[in-house]
């Protein structure tokens, strides 16, 4: 192997030849550098992008080269995830590429019995991947010992956030030795993930990846006006009039996505809310329902939704419009995948305005305005209008004083004629 990959030890290389893998992704050619010198890294990247492998690989890597017997219940590397689904996918990864590396890893969290998990840590182990809860009630019992932590890696932050783990993360982070690495990855960096992250980092090297925008072309976008106390009746008449097998209502809070439910359950319509505040296997219980075609509609809010990978999603519902525009699009982007055509309605109440318009801009394409409704509200409509011309007269005037002055010339020049005189 050449560049980057041709730079880590012939068991990895190894292990990556045998799946495949030639080149780095973006993010793994950014993030995997600094961590093997073994700074710190703040990495803000989505899934999809070869996350995951940027962060188990430099692991993999430091761990080769001073190999030690594991100590029991002392593991060398911690890694964190919010679900127990990203703790076995994080934990496959170490598998993967570390199959020819004489390196050995436990994947804990909660749900499940603590036996197999107390058996493995027992016996020693190189890297723990956990959920904050498990780990914390292992740590509790005397199983964990994380005095010998070398690494430390936090993924998906913002998740950890909203679903309230911040409390146990700080718990788990007192008892670690001053004195090792830390990764630390987030999809997107609100205030209170930036201040958890100088909690944690020393004079991290940032990383930033752009997800790839997902196309839009086969999705059937329309916008309807609506007062925000008939939000709830607009949602329930679509559902019923169009005979909604799958949809995805998106919430911008998580009581809000809870209250839809109840209200969607009242009329008959077969609900579940995903979100933060909801256990693990209320989560997992309620996608099973999902994707078997017992509950029509899943609400969610944005962070709670990123796991969801379900086909034959045929409407995708924007209750609430999102504060970032490309969270529209990746919204959106849950229908009409493999070719299949998919709807996405957009409701738009009177203080929405202006994120609507972001939105359109962001997508570069007027969304079709769907009026044909009982709950269709002109004056919201209207506002629409009054702010678009609004913000273009605005860009007009900024144009104008972007142009260089052409100054004109108050008096003709004198000629050589006139000077001689």
């Amino acid at each position: 192997m050449e560049g980057l990959f041709g730079e880590l030890t012939p068991q990895i290389q190894h292990a990556l030849r045998k799946e495949g893998y030639a080149v780095p992704t973006p993010v793994q050619a950014q993030a995997i550098p600094p961590q093997v010198e073994g700074k710190d890294l703040f990495g803000s990247a989505q899934t999809g992008t070869g996350k995951t492998a940027a962060f188990t690989i430099p692991i993999l890597q430091e761990l080769a080269g001073n190999m030690k017997l594991p100590e029991s219940g002392q593991p060398r590397a911690l890694i964190l995830a919010p679900t127990r689904e990203l703790a076995a996918q994080i934990g496959k990864s170490i598998e993967t590429y570390g199959h020819f590396s004489n390196v050995s890893s436990s994947v804990i969290f909660g749900g499940v019995s603590q036996k197999p998990q107390e058996k493995s840590l027992d016996q020693g182990v190189d890297i723990v991947v956990a959920t904050p809860g498990r780990l914390l009630d292992l740590m509790g019992q005397g199983c964990v010992d994380l005095s010998q932590v070398e690494t430390f890696i936090l993924d998906e932050a913002d998740r950890m956030l909203d679903m309230g783990f911040i409390p146990d993360i700080e718990k788990v982070i007192a008892q670690l030795p001053k004195d090792r690495r830390n990764s630390f990855f987030s999809a997107t960096v609100p205030k209170a993930v930036e201040d958890l992250a100088g909690k944690i980092l020393v004079d991290p090297v940032r990383v930033t990846i752009d997800p790839e925008k997902p196309t839009v072309e086969k999705i059937e976008q329309r916008v309807l006006y609506v007062d925000r106390s008939k939000k709830d009746e607009l949602l329930i008449d679509l559902i019923r009039k169009r005979k909604i097998k799958r949809a995805i209502v998106f919430a911008k809070m998580k009581y809000r996505a809870s209250r839809i439910c109840e209200q969607l359950d009242r009329a008959g319509i077969s609900s579940a809310p995903i979100h933060g505040d909801k256990s693990q296997a209320a989560r997992t219980r309620a996608l099973g329902e999902f994707r078997s075609g017992n509950i029509k509609v899943l609400v969610a809010t944005d962070i709670a939704a990123r796991g969801i990978d379900v086909d034959n999603i045929t409407d995708v519902f924007n209750y609430d419009l999102p504060v970032e525009a490309e969270t529209y699009v990746h919204r959106i982007g849950r229908t009409a995948r493999a070719g299949a055509e998919g709807h996405a309605w957009t409701f738009c109440s009177k203080d929405e305005v202006e994120l609507l318009h972001e939105v359109e801009k962001f997508i570069k394409k007027k969304i079709t305005d769907e009026i044909d409704h009982e709950f269709h509200r002109e004056s919201i409509l209207n506002a629409v209008r009054t702010f678009k011309t609004s913000r273009r007269k605005q860009a007009q005037k900024k144009d104008k004083k972007k142009k260089p002055k052409q100054w004109a010339l108050k008096r003709k020049p004198r000629s050589i004629k006139d000077l001689s005189n």
